[in-house]
């Protein structure tokens, strides 16, 4: 095996080379040393995930190699009829390799005090060989560039990562949430499997440059578009768009916290970057309905993403419905740039790619970041129930401060990297006015102003999570004492944080790189357009303009000037202490807002779509002017569960009780199915 790039920088070459293998080496090499040190529980620990970083920093290495020098390429035969596996790092691949060893380096580093808490309760060998395992697997799936080798690594990821939402099995709810992981892993691979298969035969070899190449020529366009189709819904599937996303919110919560980050930061991803590959790589999308189709969907995900979200107590449930909503983003970006590129329009097309690659490497980051600060506030509460929480900033100071970075990120704030990618997403929906079709007007207004409601929503989604969980007053005996969290913990969120604000100050620099992955796709570069120095223009600054590193800059200033002011002018404050005004009623947490309070005038608006059912119930012996023990509840229920999967579930359960009767247990009986077979076999190929 050895590469086949050739350029004038070939020790980035053999750097990239020898880096992606020990990326391999070392990510099985952890699965292997978990497997040897089973019976030494913290030796297992610090090795492979010790092992699981290095990894992760040369598959980091990787993509800067191929992001300095150009796409790497390898291949083997490993089964001869197959013909030779390719494995292609492209700048597109190089993109998402990046987020993975990114997030990952984080998980690992975060795992070495958070896996700790399993000594005694579950095996640590058999999640310490997983979690490298689950790694491997992702990196694979993005170098890949061969049918067969993509869909054995696809399977590997998801059947790796089933097992480790099912690790804490003995946690209500855990089992049944792995099961359901499962069950629509399998039904999106089985789409995925016949749409590629279907191209594979179409360009006569499994190669993906070859079905780049031959697979769009022999077909109809009812054919590509059944195609599309599939891959739209097989990666749909795994990245969790409605109405298949109802895996992701009770799987993601039921994994332990480091693997909900690398799921939801990643995994998910891994699906969106497919999809790309399929729709311009392989079909060249022409057919505009396809695009059309695709910001329909996501702007749907995203709106019931938030609003689901909003009304969720559990902190990781809420943070799954929140992915949900980022899925949501992103596929209007996609839906974006596919309409643009079937019209012809190739810069605003690479503009709307651009922002979507964007917000997929920005979300990994906050929302990772979000995942591992949780992961933190259920270990050291023992909850995952937001209304039993607060008050957790004071003992977890630095945990609330890293957790709140990670707020301001994926609420869009300013000079933080969820802005630019958003900002740039408006900024291309904006330009859709180039198209002279009032239909496609129409829609395209209609994702544009979803898009800023699923943004507003986020906000208040998000102010609600943060100031439950660590501000007022602790509202159980469990939020009374907590303790910060361990030094890797911090480390690991330091990290990502740090990231969070740095990709959103220096966007203007790392807009070029994410350029080539979107050139790689469209054939287009805009890296020229879109960055002047310091600064991103739209259309050479006639349309908007931002930069981000004079708003981080004036933010900074503004805010110590503020404070100098105020104390140079209005002099020293005399500090009073004195109790607060309660109405004759001592102060607690009854008094406080919780997250249920918070949410309601919000899903009191939308209660017409979401059908929320609310009661108020008091002790019956009470007076009817005086009530005592008054007791209030409300629920969201789900509308896809209620209303699509539990029909089809009793439908197939019926159909199967009814099949049953064939199995009697009567020789004779299966003797004859087994001759109606052969007749019926004969009369089929006569």
């Amino acid at each position: 095996m050895g590469p086949v790039r050739e350029g004038p920088k070939r020790w980035l070459v053999t750097l990239g080379t020898y880096s992606f293998a020990a990326t391999i080496t070392l990510g099985a090499l952890a699965t292997v040393a978990a497997l040897v040190t089973v019976r030494k529980e913290r030796l297992c620990i610090n090795l492979s995930f010790g092992l699981s970083a290095l990894a992760s920093l040369m598959g980091l290495l990787t993509s800067i190699s191929v992001f300095l020098e150009g796409s790497m390429s390898f291949e083997f035969t490993a089964i001869p009829f197959l013909g030779p596996f390719a494995v292609v790092i492209d700048p597109l691949a190089a993109l998402f390799l990046a987020a993975i060893s990114i997030v990952a380096l984080a998980a690992s580093i975060y795992s070495l005090g958070y896996v700790q808490q399993f000594i005694g309760r579950y095996s640590i060998a058999k999640f310490c060989a997983l979690f490298p395992l689950f790694l491997v697997s992702m990196v694979m799936v993005v170098a890949s560039s061969n049918v067969f080798l993509f869909l054995v690594f696809w399977e590997l990821m998801s059947l790796s990562s089933y097992l480790l939402v099912a690790y804490e099995h003995e946690e209500e709810g855990a089992a049944s949430a792995a099961w359901l992981y499962l069950v629509m892993a399998h039904l999106g691979t089985a789409c995925i499997a016949s749409c590629l298969l279907y191209l594979s035969l179409m360009a006569g070899s499994l190669d993906f440059h070859q079905i780049s190449l031959y697979a769009g020529q022999g077909m109809t366009e009812l054919a590509r578009s059944g195609a599309f189709l599939l891959a739209l819904i097989g990666f749909g599937a795994k990245a969790g768009i409605v109405p298949l996303h109802v895996w992701l919110p009770q799987a993601h919560p039921s994994a332990p916290s480091n693997v909900s980050a690398l799921m939801s930061g990643v995994m998910v991803k891994l699906a969106v970057y497919m999809l790309i590959r399929t729709a311009f790589q392989f079909l060249h999308v022409d057919l505009m309905w396809w695009g059309l189709l695709t910001l329909f969907v996501g702007s749907l995900t995203a709106l019931l993403g938030v609003l689901y979200a909003i009304a969720e107590k559990d902190i990781k449930r809420a943070l799954a419905f929140s992915t949900v909503e980022n899925v949501g983003i992103i596929f209007i970006a996609l839906g974006a740039a596919m309409v643009f590129y079937a019209q012809g329009m190739m810069q605003i097309a690479a503009l709307a790619l651009v922002a979507c690659l964007l917000h997929v490497l920005f979300h990994s980051l906050f929302k990772s970041l979000l995942f591992l600060g949780a992961g933190a506030v259920v270990h050291a509460t023992g909850t995952k129930d937001m209304e039993r929480m607060g008050g957790l900033g004071k003992g977890m100071r630095y945990t609330s401060i890293l957790f709140f970075i990670g707020v301001l990120s994926i609420s869009a704030i300013p000079p933080f990297n969820g802005f630019i990618s958003e900002w740039l997403i408006f900024q291309s929906l904006l330009l859709s006015y180039s198209i002279h079709d009032v239909t496609v007007n129409l829609l395209m207004a209609i994702a544009l102003g979803m898009l800023a409601l699923t943004g507003a929503l986020a906000a208040a989604c998000f102010v609600r999570i943060f100031g439950s969980v660590f501000l007022a007053r602790p509202r159980s005996e469990a939020a009374k004492h907590p303790r910060e969290s361990h030094r890797s913990l911090l480390l690991a969120m330091s990290i990502l944080a740090g990231l969070c604000l740095a990709t959103g100050v220096l966007a203007a620099q790392i807009i070029p790189m994410v350029d080539q992955a979107s050139t790689d796709v469209i054939g287009v570069s805009i890296a020229g357009q879109l960055t002047d120095g310091w600064v991103l223009e739209v259309d050479g600054g006639e349309v908007s303009s931002v930069s981000p590193i004079l708003l981080a800059g004036l933010l900074g200033l503004m805010i110590p000037f503020a404070f100098i002011l105020v104390r140079s002018w209005g002099g020293r404050t005399p500090r009073v202490k004195g109790k607060t005004w309660d109405c004759g009623t001592p102060l607690g947490p009854r008094n406080e807002y919780t997250p249920t309070g918070h949410s309601q005038p919000i899903l009191r608006v939308f209660n017409p779509f979401l059908r929320g059912e609310s009661s108020l119930s008091s002790d019956p012996t009470s007076s009817p002017y005086s009530r005592r023990g008054m007791t209030y509840s409300s629920s969201i229920p789900r509308l896809f569960e209620t209303y699509l999967y539990e029909p089809v579930a009793r439908t197939i359960l019926g159909v199967a009780r009814r099949a049953s009767i064939i199995q009697t247990g009567s020789v004779q009986r299966y003797l004859a199915y087994i001759f109606a077979a052969l007749i019926l076999l004969l009369l089929v190929f006569r």
